[in-house]
């Protein structure tokens, strides 16, 4: 076991380095100039800029040479910096990356968690009652209602939902923000209150468009064990359809699920870039999105290394959880 999972850890360094080289080239050609935007912002009256101030902007944020060594070059300095454990600073803000991460990771991971364990909670059973009624009005009322949820944008349902719950003459919700800054001296159960008007809107819609991926696999996958010969001996052995189909083909319907809680551990860290935007949320989402749109590279690479290095770990859980789920696997 230690000697398999040092084998993937270390290939997982060779992937991060491919991954890392790849997103900086790739941010490096992106049509974003920051230099350019914070000149313009400077310069609101629109007199010229001396070249000279232009080149040293350039130098000092590590732009100034556009050419294909020149990016590599930057990757390399980069690369140095990552491994003192230097991730720098925000183009935009001055502040350590890190701590801004740090600063906005807590409200992506409050509600990605929430919403998952609800999406799991709903898609599993919607799943399961799909498949063992397979063609009947109840999968069809199942398999129709998650086919909306996949096929609506999010940053659509997003707007459906603050139309419907967050304006007259419902107003049950707030339509973004996470504090209602109006009020004040409340106690502690109003500022909990106040906190959930703010993010269940947020986890519904992160819910509704969750579920229906998680739900066709979870059909798809119990339809297949269904028809398994095991199934069938079970049921003409005599046992009751609850508990063949929660005992013995629910078990196994777990073994492809596991496959997919290896994107979860990414997804509860990364923030709904649309979603955390629509309705105004300052997640991590958000966040990344806006640093993307002004060219903070700093901001850029160390959010999606961080990505890639929660997938890299997760996918290794997950492999690691075959065994706990299915004990004929092994690994050498």
């Amino acid at each position: 076991m230690l000697k398999y999972i040092l084998k993937r850890l270390g290939l997982s360094i060779i992937i991060l380095l491919g991954v890392s080289l790849i997103i900086y080239i790739l941010v490096r050609c992106m049509p974003v100039d920051f230099v350019m935007q914070r000149l313009s912002q400077m310069n609101q009256g629109g007199a010229t800029i001396p070249q000279e101030t232009v080149e040293a902007m350039y130098r000092r944020y590590g732009l100034s040479d556009s050419s294909f060594l020149g990016i590599l070059r930057g990757y390399g300095s980069w690369l140095l910096s990552l491994c003192r454990l230097d991730f720098g600073q925000s183009f935009v803000s001055g502040n350590d990356v890190v701590k801004e991460i740090a600063s906005h990771m807590s409200v992506s991971f409050i509600i990605a968690f929430i919403a998952i364990i609800f999406e799991y909670m709903i898609a599993i059973p919607l799943g399961v009652t799909a498949a063992t009624h397979q063609y009947s009005i109840r999968d069809y009322v199942v398999t129709v209602f998650v086919m909306v949820g996949i096929s609506l944008p999010s940053f659509f349902l997003g707007r459906v939902l603050q139309k419907a719950f967050a304006t007259p003459p419902l107003s049950l919700f707030y339509p973004s923000g996470l504090v209602n800054g109006s009020l004040t001296n409340m106690t502690f159960f109003e500022q909990i209150g106040d906190y959930l008007r703010h993010v269940t809107l947020p986890i519904l819609c992160t819910v509704i468009l969750g579920i229906g991926g998680t739900m066709r696999y979870m059909r798809t996958n119990m339809l297949e064990v269904l028809n398994s010969d095991y199934i069938r001996t079970a049921r003409a052995k005599g046992l009751k359809e609850t508990k063949v189909i929660y005992k013995h083909a629910f078990r196994n319907t777990m073994i492809p699920i596991v496959t997919m809680m290896a994107g979860v551990l990414p997804s509860l860290f990364s923030g709904a870039m649309i979603t955390e935007n629509v309705f105004g949320l300052p997640g991590i989402g958000n966040w990344a999105l806006t640093a993307t749109q002004s060219g903070d590279i700093p901001v850029i690479m160390t959010y999606n290394m961080f990505l890639a290095f929660l997938s890299v770990i997760g996918v290794l859980l997950s492999d690691l959880m075959y065994m706990v789920v299915d004990p004929r696997v092994k690994l050498s």
